[in-house]
């Protein structure tokens, strides 16, 4: 028998009355309710009230110590039971009470109401605020998730497979994470971004259909939706079209939610939107489905507007019906947002009843501009447009993304009960860095482009579309994924178009350019963020909350005390030396 603990506390229940018993947990509360004593324990499975009646039973014992309580199990009196609770018709009558393991310290917080304190200690102790249910929880659902996603992959036909945490580093967008080796001195490994090469190797090697819980790394500035290690259910198909990866994404998305989450789930098909058109209408790749405002050009409406901040300018309108005789303050909170995010303005008319428009830019339209803009953008008594603009497309696409989600969230049109989804298609290849005024990949550089490398023989840069998609839920980007590029001469090319030669990419992808020569099966795949799954389905704000032992804002380990320095030795073993800066020219 276990010396330690005869019951879970969550298996405790009526039928156990009058029976002795032992638990084991942490101390929780302790209440002195004259001469009659209370303590309150909690395990891994749930809380239990205990009592006694001798005053030094549970003296000196300070909270969140670690007892064993053995005593026997009664029926609490009607009226005194605690629903809250699932053992709260029941207590232990304590007879005996071991100390094993004290608490010795002050505790930095309190632990039922941890979620309350700053993120810097709530994250230095950890191990403490995982104590609280709520925290507990996340993690205990991440287990489930992850069992559950596990075996769907296994019913599917897939093959877990794990791959290299130590690998070479690769230009895939992202800063690597690097490790010194000790053995080949000047040299480094990196810290997988994601197993990208790894997984079409994979397919090279004849295993069809993988799949794995992919730890991966990448050295860019948190934020609520980005850690710097996070998980993705990574996998990929040989023989397969983009189609047949949807589906399998549709699959995964949807049972997913509808097992774990109480909301309603878009049924697949998802909604599937060009990546063009989701600029177009949404301002953004990620798009928001629950907000139904649309945004609209109105760039040919206006091309011979004498409004100087329109001229020459790409115009994008969202118009809000019924809001028209909304406060001057309501409205001014629009322009303070507009101003925030870095437009120089935001200019918005209202429709009167009369049929004439209200608001400063009016004066700027003539008559035929008002009647054009009533009709065709459908506006009605009261509706409001909003206008914005921009020389270059793109930043006047997702200025007008950025106002139609503030819309949605100050006229409330997000429904919090709903988990929308759908799926970004056809993305181009090439972006212009607005920097260095070069092409850059948009998406993932070893998607395949439409037609081959008959694209790059024919189309400009701008003009050639991969068969790369991501999936969105509720906003945020869930999956990304692509049918990879299995032609050599067509993805050496599509590097060159971004700066690297041929020699260069051949050295850099040395393995893939190596087996890829041995015969490569056409294959795609999509990978799922865990991370973000667990954290919809929770509501919770941010990544960190449904990792065990995630960083601190800033990358820091608070707990851990990483990164930290290394010692000199640990240093001339791997032939590193380091020249510090002088802090006067820091």
């Amino acid at each position: 028998m276990n010396k330690y603990r005869t019951h879970l506390i969550s298996s405790l229940k009526e039928d156990l009355k009058g029976q002795e018993i032992t638990v084991s947990g942490w101390v929780e509360n302790i209440r002195d309710h004259g001469g009659v004593l209370f303590l309150d324990l909690r395990d891994e499975s749930g809380t239990l009230q205990t009592v006694s009646n001798d005053d030094n039973m549970f003296k000196g014992i300070a909270k969140e110590s670690v007892v064993r309580l053995t005593g026997f199990i009664r029926v609490r009196e009607e009226g005194t039971e605690n629903p809250r609770l699932t053992t709260g018709n029941i207590e232990l009558v304590v007879s005996k009470l071991d100390i094993l393991g004290a608490s010795v310290h002050e505790l930095p917080f309190e632990i039922m109401s941890s979620k309350n304190t700053k993120d810097d200690v709530r994250l230095k102790y950890r191990y403490l605020d995982l104590r609280n249910d709520t925290v507990k929880n996340n993690i205990l659902l991440r287990s489930e998730i992850l069992h559950f996603l596990r075996n769907k992959m296994y019913d599917l036909g897939f093959t877990e497979v794990q791959t290299p945490i130590l690998t070479a580093s690769s230009p895939e967008g992202a800063r690597d994470f690097v490790v010194p080796s000790r053995l080949f001195k000047g040299k480094f490994y990196a810290l997988p971004q994601a197993p990208q090469i790894y997984k079409e190797l994979l397919m090279v090697g004849g295993l069809g259909k993988y799949f794995q819980i992919a730890p991966c790394f990448r050295d860019e500035d948190a934020r609520a939706d980005r850690t710097l290690e996070f998980y993705q259910l990574d996998l990929e198909m040989s023989f397969v079209e983009e189609d047949e990866v949807l589906n399998i994404g549709e699959s995964i998305f949807y049972d997913t939610f509808t097992k774990f989450s109480k909301k309603e789930v878009t049924k697949p098909p998802f909604k599937r939107i060009a990546y063009k058109d989701s600029m177009e209408m949404y301002g953004t790749d990620k798009p928001d489905l629950r907000n139904p405002l649309i945004i609209k050009d109105a760039t040919k409406t206006l091309e011979n507007t004498s409004f100087g901040p329109f001229k020459k300018s790409n115009i994008k309108v969202i118009v809000v019906d019924d809001i028209g005789t909304y406060s001057n303050s309501w409205f001014n909170e629009i322009v303070d947002y507009a101003s925030s995010i870095g437009m120089p303005g935001i200019g918005y008319i209202t429709l009167m009843e009369d049929g004439t428009f209200k608001g400063p830019i009016d004066k700027f339209l003539s008559e035929e501009e008002r009647v054009n803009l009533i009709k065709e953008f459908n506006m009605k008594t009261n509706s409001v447009m909003f206008f914005i603009a921009n020389k270059r497309l793109k930043v006047a696409q997702e200025f007008a993304g950025l106002i139609r989600n503030e819309l949605g969230r100050k006229l409330d049109l997000l429904d919090p009960n709903k988990l929308e989804l759908c799926i970004i298609n056809d993305f181009p290849m090439f972006e212009i860095d607005e920097q260095t005024k070069k092409y850059k990949f948009c998406h993932n550089p070893f998607s395949y482009p439409h037609n081959g490398i008959k694209d790059y023989e024919e189309k400009n840069p701008e003009e050639i579309l991969a068969y790369q998609f991501d999936f969105v839920c509720n906003g945020n980007e869930m999956a990304s994924g692509a049918i990879r590029n299995h032609d050599l001469d067509s993805l050496a090319k599509g590097f060159e178009i971004v700066g690297y030669t041929r020699d260069e990419v051949e050295s850099r992808f040395k393995s893939i350019f190596t087996a890829f020569k041995y015969g490569c099966p056409p294959h795609g795949g999509m990978a799922p963020g865990i991370d973000r799954l667990i954290m919809l389905i929770q509501d919770e704000p941010n990544l960190r909350e449904v990792q065990a032992f995630p960083t601190s804002a800033s990358g820091a380990d608070l707990m851990m005390g990483s990164p930290s320095t290394l010692t000199s030795e640990q240093l001339n073993e791997l032939g590193i030396k380091f020249e510090m800066e002088d802090e006067d020219n820091e």
